[in-house]
């Protein structure tokens, strides 16, 4: 692990079978790295065939050894300077889990229109269901303290990671605390695959949660 701004970290990466060049690139990185064995500050997992954001994220999951964990996708529609704002409310004991709100901060752009309905959708949808006030669900980043999301059975392929997550949260009656982030949003055609139907999956998780363990 490593230290940088005070806070020691590793960094597991999930290729989840990509076709864009980046397997080949990790691959050669890993071949350059001279890192003894037990010290590494990368570890890098490989899927043999594409199985989805959930499963790359629980393949990472698997991996981590420190004290909290933070979601990333690798298109850096997220913006990693922002990761000690939610750091912080765990390092001061007043949260277990912490999402970052692309909402709370006046001066993010907004995705395309029938994104932003869809994450409100979600977000309205949650705060029936689970009694929460969160102003963004769908929000890559979502900070944990590693033995809690460990100790979640999760059950998510793809996009529904997030209502699945929030919603097993919730149902421990856990708050979850947000903090403002920055967000640039990605385009179609830079390769942002989410669909209509991740969307009813997501309604469909949060529902089906509520109701069953």
């Amino acid at each position: 692990m490593s230290a940088v701004a005070g806070i020691e970290k590793e960094l597991i990466i999930v290729d989840d079978f990509s076709t864009d060049g980046t397997r080949e690139f990790l691959k050669k990185y890993m071949g350059n790295c001279n890192i003894p064995k037990g010290t590494e500050v990368v570890k890098i997992s490989f899927h043999d065939k594409n199985l989805g954001k959930g499963m790359a994220i629980r393949t990472g999951i698997r991996n981590v050894t420190g004290d909290m964990v933070i979601i990333q996708d690798a298109d850096l529609e997220y913006d990693p300077n922002d990761y000690l704002k939610l750091v912080k409310p765990i390092i001061e004991d007043r949260a277990d889990v912490v999402y970052g709100s692309r909402y709370l901060s006046h001066k993010n752009k907004m995705s395309y229109l029938r994104y932003f309905i869809g994450g409100q959708i979600l977000t309205w949808l949650t705060n029936l269901l689970y009694g929460s006030r969160l102003t963004d669900e769908s929000t890559c980043y979502k900070l944990f303290r590693a033995d809690l999301l460990k100790s979640l059975k999760l059950n998510c392929k793809r996009f529904e990671f997030c209502p699945e997550v929030t919603a097993k949260v919730r149902k421990k009656r856990i708050k979850i605390v947000e903090v403002p982030i920055s967000y640039e949003p990605r385009k179609i055609k830079e390769g942002k695959k989410i669909t209509w139907k991740d969307g009813l999956q997501a309604i469909w998780t949060l529902l089906k949660y509520r109701f069953k363990d």
